[in-house]
């Protein structure tokens, strides 16, 4: 009967066209689209206040990209607050309840797209972020980029009967911490106990300095790993098999034990949460990239336009500056429970620690960028920590509804 597979975007940009156009041209030219045992649906949760776009920028597909789909299912607040009604009429699910799993935020849409595609009977989930592209950008003995174009859904498809979630790499502008000269204001030092301060599984000193110090902020993809076809299951450390939010696929014949997106209210890390509840999951890193364009400084590439050179983020640039800042708010807004949940007993050192080191840098920082904007990050980490025990049980209240709720409509 073959597979249904859904690709879910979750968006708020205008770009959105451009991102679906190139993505359906890669399925095209690796066969997906002409391959009869492969049904592709769409599943787009868009929002427009974001970025302040128009219905039309998601709904406008040109006929000749939407005949290549079997269907394409889009989802706004009316289409979804629908759905809520008829669970609370069915008396599947609460107000309150609704709230956690699907109300406002990007995690949450993450919920709604995989509710709708269980729905749908999808038999796989691949989300892709609107900022990430299907391509791998290397360096040659030469010190040349190259460029190589990546069948990401392919990839996925390929690995993920036998696992229950798969997820590949990211090469280009994955961190949004712009390129830093150090100097007498802000030292190496200085940054590195910043960086310690707001470190999670992502962020962390040892993983960025030479990616910014050296790299100019740009992370290449490893060819051996592409060559190689290298698989690797994900062992559980600490608590966690890492799990990236995009370049992710869900396999939906078994959905027992699949926990739901979750952040904490204003914070991003929906991933990284999912990745705290998944030991009884089988989960697998798959020898795909995408190319994450995390400052939208290279979108030409969605138009066949290969860069010689990438660039260094201008820290200077306001615009960059305030990526760099929100995220690392956001950062801050999730590390609490991120640490109540894999080092509980050590919490109130942990999080006396960065306290500290956030008092010594912040200043610094400030200094150094010429803004007072740092100074936000201290009372968001205040709030965030002293509401943990809250956000920590409204995790654990949204993953037992959504087990309710996946236990219905299986």
């Amino acid at each position: 009967m073959g597979l249904n597979i859904g690709i879910g975007f979750v968006t708020g940009r205008k770009h959105f066209q451009n991102i679906l156009r190139s993505y359906i041209n890669n399925w095209l030219e690796h066969g997906l689209v002409a391959d009869a045992d492969i049904r592709l649906h769409l599943f787009i949760a868009y929002d427009l206040k974001y970025y302040g776009t128009q219905v039309s920028d998601y709904k406008n597909i040109p006929p000749e990209l939407a005949k290549m789909v079997d269907s394409i299912n889009f989802f706004d607040a009316d289409k979804i607050n629908n759905e809520l009604i008829s669970l609370k009429n069915k008396g599947l699910i609460k107000d309150d309840e609704a709230k956690l799993l699907f109300g406002e935020g990007y995690g949450k849409k993450r919920n709604v797209i995989t509710y709708f595609a269980i729905k749908s009977k999808m038999d796989r989930l691949i989300f892709i972020d609107d900022d990430e592209y299907p391509l791998a950008t290397m360096k040659n003995e030469k010190d040349q980029l190259v460029w190589m174009g990546q069948s990401v859904v392919g990839t996925h498809l390929k690995f993920i009967e036998d696992a229950n979630i798969t997820h590949g790499y990211h090469c280009g502008y994955i961190s949004p911490i712009p390129f830093i000269k150090f100097n007498n204001v802000l030292t190496e030092n200085d940054f590195r106990q910043f960086i310690e301060a707001i470190s999670n599984e992502i962020v962390s000193w040892e993983s960025i300095k030479y990616i910014v110090s050296h790299n100019k902020g740009v992370t290449f993809a490893d060819p051996e790993i592409i060559n190689n076809l290298s698989v690797t299951e994900v062992r559980e450390e600490n608590g966690m098999k890492f799990i990236s939010g995009a370049n992710l696929c869900l396999n939906l014949q078994d959905t027992k034990h699949l926990p739901p997106f979750y952040n904490p209210p204003g914070a991003r890390g929906e991933d990284t949460f999912m990745s705290t509840a998944l030991s009884k999951l089988k989960v697998i890193k798959v020898p795909c990239y995408t190319f994450h364009d995390g400052f939208l400084m290279y979108n030409k590439l969605l138009n066949g336009v290969l860069p010689l050179k990438l660039e260094a983020i201008d820290s200077a640039s306001p615009s960059i500056l305030k990526r760099f800042i929100n995220a690392t708010i956001g950062w801050v807004r999730y590390k609490p429970l991120l640490v109540y949940i894999t080092n509980n007993a050590q919490f109130e050192n942990v999080m006396g620690e960065m306290q500290q080191k956030l008092d010594f840098t912040i200043p610094k920082l400030c200094r150094y960028f010429n803004t007072k904007e740092f100074e936000k990050i201290i009372p968001e980490l205040t709030y965030y920590r002293k509401n943990v025990t809250k956000h920590f049980n409204d995790f654990e209240t949204t993953k037992t509804i959504w087990g309710e709720l996946l236990g219905q409509m299986n």
